[in-house]
């Protein structure tokens, strides 16, 4: 785990996948429906999402996912812990206070590494930004039912594997699209969230090779 924390402080001072990572999980349509839409509106809200990592009993990386309640935006679907930000919150701030009251996840316990690239989510008009941190061991999760169903984590190391990745035609808001999804769970990872953790897991591919 400190190799890896250590690499991503160096690695998100840098210049991130971004983009090029993000699209490769978004919806493509099929029949005439329209391209996900990349670029903000001026008045989009600034909204921030705890990528949150930890090592389990065999010192695997794990990272933390939640299943939202069915009568909340994006009701039923995997997220992250996150929301938009508070008046003279930063986006760190934001993204620990809204794991606090989603999941029980305390920010005296978590170290914040760093932010991922941005994501627009034309849907809610969310400008939205992944922050990424770590603790020294599993949380002790507290669920806000209001507001999730469930939370679970999963090893870093099965996202990678192709398996676990699945195409299909959709039905979208009257239109086909072509999704990519992480077939990890009994919902299906899909999304702003798949988009967002593909750039994580580009990261950290550039760490296993690194090493090899």
């Amino acid at each position: 785990m400190h190799q890896l924390i250590l690499f991503l402080e160096d690695r998100l001072s840098k210049d991130l996948p971004g983009r090029k990572a993000q699209i490769k999980m978004a919806p493509e349509p099929v029949d005439g429906g329209k391209i996900r839409e990349m670029e903000p509106l001026p008045e989009s809200n600034k909204s921030s999402v705890l990528i949150l990592l930890f090592p389990n009993e065999d010192d695997e990386m794990e990272l933390v996912l939640t299943l939202r309640s069915h009568d909340i935006d994006h009701g039923g679907q995997i997220s992250f812990p996150g929301g938009r930000a508070e008046k003279g919150e930063s986006l760190n701030q934001t993204a620990l206070r809204e794991a606090k009251e989603e999941i029980g996840v305390s920010p005296d316990t978590v170290t914040v590494i760093g932010k991922l690239s941005e994501l627009y989510v034309s849907h809610s008009n969310n400008l939205v930004t992944p922050v990424l941190g770590f603790t020294n061991e599993r949380p002790d999760f507290n669920i806000n039912p209001a507001e999730v169903e469930e939370v679970f984590a999963i090893e870093l190391h099965s996202l990678l594997h192709k398996k676990n990745i699945t195409v299909e035609n959709w039905d979208l808001q009257s239109y086909t699209y072509r999704v990519p999804y992480w077939d990890v769970h009994q919902v299906p990872l899909w999304g702003a969230t798949a988009m967002m953790l593909n750039e994580f897991l580009d990261l950290y591919r550039e760490f296993i090779n690194q090493k090899r």
